[in-house]
């Protein structure tokens, strides 16, 4: 936390041109606006949207008992996508645009998205009894609803480009509302999943040993999708699709401190929003004043970060 107190006042001072005084910026109206309504809400919301993926992905993780599971598992990602594609088909909203209307519409098409998405998995998994076919319904739902939305891109040409910068994700348009309605439903899914996480850690010993605990685990299952769901649906309707953060950040918490459930949860929504925020200012600052899409650039962090993980673990397994 206090990493990230110092990448809020970093992510202040990061514009266009690279790091800036934030002193001088007390002396100018129009650099104090900047640095309020636009270089601070969107590293803060960069953090409140990796802090719900690490979030959720601690629970996807604790819940498919798989090191490996992220939080698009349950095929939320597609549906928000094509939620996206949908909106932009119907009505031809621009994500570009800074009008209140039009980013509430967007928002609200990509979140209704990844949730119908997730229900429409629970029904092809006949619900939550069983975790193996919970997984593989979720594979089949982001398969063939990102294959609905290429078909819809191919139809209408003219939403490819708005369609792909949702796709590689983004913090660039992240205002104060969107921090308030992410602050709002990430403190909900934290209480939640806190209080789940018990289960968690019964399904850490196997399903028939967290039956023999007492532990009714059709309702907490439920409710754990719940949880993954609303995190994950919450932050891709905010920033898009962001890969690797929620797979990467319960792997760096375990790898520091070894713990259950509870505090897994708590240091994974932590280590998530240190994350995204961390590779916001590196979007901004790399090659200012241009801009990286922060998608891509967690996807090759993450991704380098997890090939040196496997190699440590081979090269210790051949000693």
């Amino acid at each position: 936390m206090l990493a990230a107190a110092a990448l809020l006042l970093l992510g202040a001072g990061i514009g266009s041109t690279g790091f800036e005084n934030l002193l001088a910026a007390a002396d100018d109206p129009v650099a104090l606006q900047i640095v309020r309504d636009i270089r601070l809400p969107r590293t803060l919301g960069a953090w409140f949207a990796g802090a719900l993926l690490g979030l959720a992905g601690a629970v996807a993780q604790g819940l498919f008992r798989n090191p490996l599971a992220d939080p698009y598992l349950l095929g939320s990602a597609s549906g928000a996508s094509l939620g996206v594609a949908l909106a932009l088909w119907l009505f031809g909203l621009s994500p570009t645009s800074t009008q209140w209307v039009v980013r509430l519409g967007l928002t609200g098409a990509a979140f209704l998205g990844a949730v119908l998405a997730v229900l429409l998995t629970l029904m092809l998994a006949r619900g939550v009894q069983q975790t193996l076919r919970l997984l593989l319904a979720g594979v089949i739902v982001g398969v063939v609803l990102g294959a609905a939305k290429d078909l819809l891109t191919i139809a209408s040409t003219d939403i490819l480009q708005a369609i792909q910068g949702f796709m590689l994700g983004s913090t660039g348009l992240v205002g104060w509302s969107a921090c308030a309605v992410m602050g709002a439903l990430g403190a909900v899914c934290l209480l939640l999943g806190w209080a789940l996480a018990p289960v968690l850690d019964g399904l850490a010993l196997g399903e028939a040993t967290a039956a023999s605990l007492g532990l009714p685990l059709g309702a907490m299952r439920a409710a754990l999708v719940a949880v993954l769901a609303l995190a994950t649906g919450a932050a891709v309707a905010q920033t898009g699709l962001i890969a690797f953060v929620g797979l990467a950040a319960p792997h760096l918490v375990r790898s520091a401190v070894k713990t259950t459930h509870a505090r897994l949860i708590v240091l994974s929504t932590a280590m998530g929003g240190l994350l995204l925020m961390a590779a916001d200012l590196l979007a901004r600052w790399l090659v200012a004043p241009q801009e990286l899409p922060v998608g891509v650039l967690t996807a090759v962090l993450g991704g380098t970060y997890l090939l040196w993980l496997m190699h440590r673990r081979s090269a210790r397994g051949g000693l």
